[in-house]
């Protein structure tokens, strides 16, 4: 292990030791001018939390039931692509870091290793990540993979039909190694090529989002398996209340972790609305912006049933392979264990809006009046 780690944050803090700039440009970094990076983490430090005292917390614990299974903690790892950028065994350590602390780890289609190597290392709870493919043969022999290899869901990103640039990663140089492909998409025929736009037409409407899934896909692909299928990158109530009503099992709410559209709303600002729309005992999930156990319960109080982290775990892989990834989500569920104690909240059940409270923002100066005075 690395010295100088004393708490989860600690791993974001040293990242730059263990990746090469331009990769840590590149997981660090998020879309356009990354404005809904920033909000992310504003809006989380814009919660406090509120203490109650003489609790009795003796028979505390983090457990609850997610999907009709039963989970030890609320902290899920995020599907993150190509992991072998932060780690020679890649998304395999980190299967195992979650498998020795009982988490659900969510497999990205864009993984380094593939889903089947992926399986072997995780523990029983694990999902799968599914982007949509343009044909949609190759979506389904995605699907029947998983459900062989034993993934209990499959969360289907909806987010990101075009992938933003990171100027950040751009400026560092980064480029992805041709090496480096997702395994998972190995045995599939080359991508179709975009169609050919007329003069004048554009790169963008006519080119890439031809291809783009439509709300004509979803109905489609829950027909073809019997497990829950998520949705994840929901920030617009709207859309839940569809989504809902298609028969989707749960939402992930999520801007992408500010690698989509910058300039969305924080994650953690869109749950309430959403968590009104779906009702209450409807699965959210929710990810962008933890860095903390307090993190984690300020999302459950305004509505979230778990959380996902995503760039925290590629930090502790890089910095310390499996044993890094296991001791980040040890620090995460200890933090949050902390902060339920000490707010009076033994359970996850007890976590409520009444458990915090939003922090007074500074007032504006006037500076006319002030150069005046």
């Amino acid at each position: 292990m690395p010295e100088g780690i004393h708490c989860a944050q600690d791993y974001e803090a040293l990242a730059s030791r263990f990746l090469d700039a331009p990769v840590h440009a590149y997981v660090a970094g998020g879309s356009g001018r990354e404005r809904t990076i920033e909000a992310n983490s504003r809006a989380f430090d814009e919660l406090g939390i509120q203490p109650r005292v003489l609790r009795d917390a003796r028979a505390g614990h983090t457990r609850l039931t997610l999907l009709g299974r039963e989970l030890a903690h609320p902290v899920l790892l995020a599907p993150v692509a190509f992991q072998a950028l932060a780690h020679p065994q890649a998304e395999r350590a980190t299967a195992q870091g979650a498998a020795a602390t009982d988490t659900c780890i969510v497999a990205s289609t864009l993984s380094s290793c593939s889903l089947e190597a992926i399986a072997t290392e995780a523990g029983p709870e694990r999902w799968f990540q599914l982007y949509l493919q343009p044909r949609r043969e190759d979506t389904l022999e995605l699907v029947r993979r998983a459900e062989a290899a034993g993934y209990g869901a499959l969360v289907v990103t909806l987010d990101a039909p075009a992938q933003a640039p990171s100027l950040r990663a751009l400026r560092a140089g980064f480029r992805l190694p041709d090496s480096l492909q997702p395994a998972n998409l190995a045995t599939h025929p080359p991508a179709p090529p975009l169609p050919t736009a007329a003069r004048g037409a554009s790169r963008i409407f006519q080119g890439i989002m031809a291809q783009a899934p439509g709300w004509r896909d979803l109905p489609w692909l829950l027909g073809q398996t019997r497990l829950p299928v998520l949705a994840k990158g929901v920030l617009h109530p709207c859309d839940a209340k569809v989504l809902k009503r298609a028969g989707v099992a749960g939402l992930v709410v999520s801007n992408h972790g500010g690698r989509a559209l910058d300039g969305a709303q924080a994650s953690i600002d869109a749950l309430p609305a959403i968590r009104q729309a779906v009702g209450d005992d409807y699965p959210l999930l929710l990810d962008g912006g933890i860095r903390a156990g307090d993190d984690v319960f300020k999302a459950i109080a305004l509505g979230a049933d778990a959380v996902m982290i995503g760039r925290l775990q590629v930090y502790a892989l890089a910095a310390a392979g499996a044993l890094g990834v296991a001791h980040l989500i040890k620090l995460l569920r200890e933090e949050l264990e902390l902060c339920m104690a000490l707010a009076g909240c033994p359970t996850l059940a007890d976590i409520g809006e009444t458990s915090i409270h939003r922090w007074p923002r500074p007032a504006l100066v006037d500076h006319q009046e002030h150069h005046a005075s």
